[in-house]
């Protein structure tokens, strides 16, 4: 390329900004079609029950109720799932979880569905329950599926753990608690649905994968995929959370079932009750070293909670294992995770998917062994970092872009800008500074991940990119939109996507898994790249010249002191348009299903991060002061889009750290912000410090590679390292709140 770095790089402003910050865009919840009606669902009070009847006569009778539908109306599959299609769309038999749904209310207004959703009748007989994933692997556990209570048991093994473990001249061996986490997404789930003349249906949703909801409706309705289109509306996002199209199914029963379009949509309590949540995680760890610090093995045991439904489930607890050995080579691994199911909300995708339970338990034993073998917690990590020539937990070598030591170098210099602050502390505050890192596979990690992208060249030099990753406010429309424009010479201003609608844009997978810049961009690459071929090669007849000699810019093909407009070579050829298509899937190789050995992704990315806390003596209330986090991008395509997912994610993950937790008892006890504890503008550290580290990615676009769920990765890690270090009693279980941390200031052997 000849004027490659002209738009890659550049601080180039989101087109969708200006209408979310001036509140022009348009939501679900804003769409309303004509004769429109609502539905409501009724949710089981029960984690698990039979349901012996349902009698609905006097929902029916109530003003403006048109229907109510259970499983018995749904005339194809009654079952949805990410992965393992096992939970029902409506219970027809049992319900595991209490929020499970086994009926909808359709109405004319909103009110009249919820007064007549209170008036149908389910009989239930209570079945007894298992709350706790380590009882129910128990013999003897009441059974949540037939099959039993393990959903995935999934390993990796390599070299002699056992063996290793006894030379080691240091073994740290600790139990790790994390708990659930609700997306807390500022829009909950909704979708309205209609059903066109042509007997198909159109769905409008707050989704990531418009393509699974076509998927997930079609199989519900017995409809070929072809007759199901779906919209993403402005998503006011997702996280993982909208992956799972249970919404837009209710929508669409009721659409098919009265003929009228319809609404669905969830109120926040809803939400928190009744969507997949991060996976809670048991985790026993024994890490072996040399008196120098060098790692020898690694042996661990992970239970994931993975709730009533396997959802993501299995995919989740795999990318636990295969991050085992987080940033660091390990040369002895035995892992082995267990997705357990229990009457509890389902688990599934969370923005993290598996690493941040696995890498708060891994670098709080790192920051112990820096202890034990009196070393720098920085250095320790720097002798046993990941490079170009060692192999991941997997034994994948990385042959290029693993910045980790460089990154390691940055931190540790942002951990001692924070040293001179630590004898500063007011009185009645401990003060503590502590580091953590993760890297994760880009993409899927149980198969191989695709995208596929059309570009279309317009003959007065606009562009049209179709390709069906979604944007959910992270800016990858933009990134997509300046991947072209660095191809084809022109002006980000002259290129239109289409990435939210299934009946132009191609199934390119969902937007998660860190997938989308690496995936789509390569995709976009690749098919703008066909179109500047096809371009130059017809130019350079005309021209009569090599094509390598020719310029695309701003529409005109330039030679030298000549050059011929897009509007005059495509008339003479007579093309209307040009377009190209093109798919991208990075080489990797499957994991053996008993080792879990294999290549799992394409490229991985590195997060190193450093903290410092204040930890109240008498409250036990943290307070992060300082955050810095130095990020792995491969090559950095929008300054402006990854430093806001930078700081996102730190606040996403001191959350996590700090207050969030989903609690359950009987079923989900807090189904509000008001006590689930998201965190606020006034708990946003003083200083967030964001350093972007380059080492370009051989097959990533223009050397790119993603990102943004790995500035989550660590923060757990080293915020808990930091509260340990303040109050010299290490933290095991998350989230750190202020009766917890008060607990273990006034033990006794503290």
């Amino acid at each position: 390329m000849n004027h490659v770095g002209k738009i890659i790089g550049k601080p180039i402003l989101r087109k969708d900004a200006p209408g979310k910050v001036a509140g022009e865009a348009r939501y679900v919840d804003d769409l309303a079609l004509p004769g429109m009606i609502y539905g409501k669902v009724l949710r089981s009070p029960h984690p698990h029950a039979r349901v012996r009847s349902i009698d609905a006569s006097r929902a029916l009778k109530h003003p403006g109720v048109l229907a109510v539908l259970t499983a018995q109306d749904i005339p194809g599959a009654n079952s949805i799932g990410a992965i393992i299609k096992d939970q029902p769309i409506l219970c027809g038999d049992v319900v595991r979880f209490a929020g499970d749904a086994v009926a909808v209310v359709a109405a004319e207004t909103e009110r009249a569905a919820e007064e007549a959703m209170a008036q149908v009748v389910v009989n239930y007989e209570v079945l007894p329950a298992v709350m706790d994933p380590l009882k129910a692997m128990e013999p003897g556990a009441p059974s949540v599926h037939p099959a039993g209570n393990i959903g995935t048991h999934f390993k990796a093994r390599r070299g002699d753990v056992q063996a290793a473990l006894r030379d080691a001249a240091v073994v740290l061996e600790r139990r790790f608690f994390t708990q659930r986490i609700e997306h807390a997404y500022m829009e909950p789930e909704g979708a309205v649905a209609a059903v066109d003349p042509q007997g198909g249906i159109t769905i409008w949703s707050s989704t990531q994968y418009p393509h699974r909801d076509r998927e997930e409706v079609s199989r519900m309705l017995g409809l070929p995929q072809s007759r199901v289109r779906v919209h993403q509306m402005t998503t006011g996002g997702g996280f993982g959370g909208k992956l799972t199209p249970h919404a837009q199914c209710c929508a669409a029963l009721i659409a098919w079932k009265t003929g009228r379009p319809a609404k669905v949509k969830y109120q926040r309590d809803e939400s928190i009750i009744a969507s997949h949540k991060r996976h809670p995680y048991v985790m026993d760890l024994k890490l072996g070293a040399t008196k120098e610090g060098k790692l020898l093995a690694i042996e661990a045991t992970l239970v994931g909670d993975t709730g009533a439904y396997l959802y993501e489930g299995r995919a989740v607890i795999t990318k636990s294992v295969t991050h085992v050995t987080g940033p660091y080579y390990i040369p002895s691994v035995k892992a082995d995770g267990y997705a357990v199911f229990t009457h509890t909300v389902p688990c599934g995708a969370m923005r993290g998917y598996g690493i941040p339970q696995i890498a708060f338990a891994l670098e709080s034993l790192m920051d112990e062994l820096a202890t034990r073998v009196g070393l720098d917690p920085i250095e320790v990590r720097m002798r046993n970092a990941l490079d170009t020539t060692l192999p991941t937990a997997t034994g994948q070598v990385l042959h290029a872009s693993v910045p980790f030591k460089e990154m390691l170098q940055r931190t540790k210099r942002a951990a001692d800008s924070f040293k001179p602050l630590l004898a500063k502390a007011p009185k009645g505050k401990r003060r503590g500074i502590g580091v953590g890192c993760s890297t994760r596979s880009i993409g899927s990690i149980r198969k191989s991940s695709r995208s596929t992208a059309i570009v279309t060249l317009s003959p007065d030099g606009s562009v049209t990119i179709a390709c069906g990753h979604v944007d959910l406010g992270q800016g990858s429309d933009i990134m997509m939109a300046q991947v072209a424009a660095e191809v084809l010479g022109v002006d980000v201003d002259r290129i239109q996507l289409l990435t939210n609608d299934t009946a132009v844009a191609p199934d390119c997978e969902s937007t998660s898994a860190s997938r989308v810049t690496y995936l789509s961009g390569n995709a976009v690459r690749l098919a703008a790249e066909k179109v500047r071929r096809q371009v130059l090669e017809l130019a350079g007849r005309d021209l009569g010249c090599d094509p390598e000699d020719l310029r695309l810019v701003d529409g005109v093909v330039a030679y030298r002191e000549r050059g011929i407009t897009l509007a005059d070579l495509f008339n003479r050829h007579v093309y209307h348009e040009i377009t190209a298509v093109a798919d991208f899937m990075p080489e990797t190789e499957p994991l053996d299903p008993e080792t879990g050995q294999g290549s799992a992704a394409g490229t991985y990315s590195f997060s190193t991060h450093a903290a410092l806390v204040d930890v109240d003596e008498g409250t036990g209330q943290v307070q992060v002061l300082r955050y810095a986090a130095v990020c792995d991008v491969g090559r950095l395509i929008n300054p402006i889009t990854v430093e806001g997912q930078v700081r996102g994610g730190v606040m996403m993950g001191i959350g996590y750290a700090l207050t969030e937790e989903v609690k359950v008892n009987g079923g989900v006890s807090n189904p509000s912000f008001a006590t689930y504890l998201v965190p606020t503008s006034f708990d946003v550290p003083e200083e967030i410090s964001v350093e972007i580290v380059e080492d370009p990615e051989p097959t990533g676009p223009f050397g790119a590679k993603g990102f943004a769920e790995g500035t989550l990765d660590p923060v757990g890690a080293a915020v808990a390292n930091a509260v340990s270090a303040a109050i010299g009693v290490r933290v095991v279980r998350l989230p750190m709140t202020s009766e917890r941390v008060h607990a273990l200031l006034h033990e006794p052997s503290s």
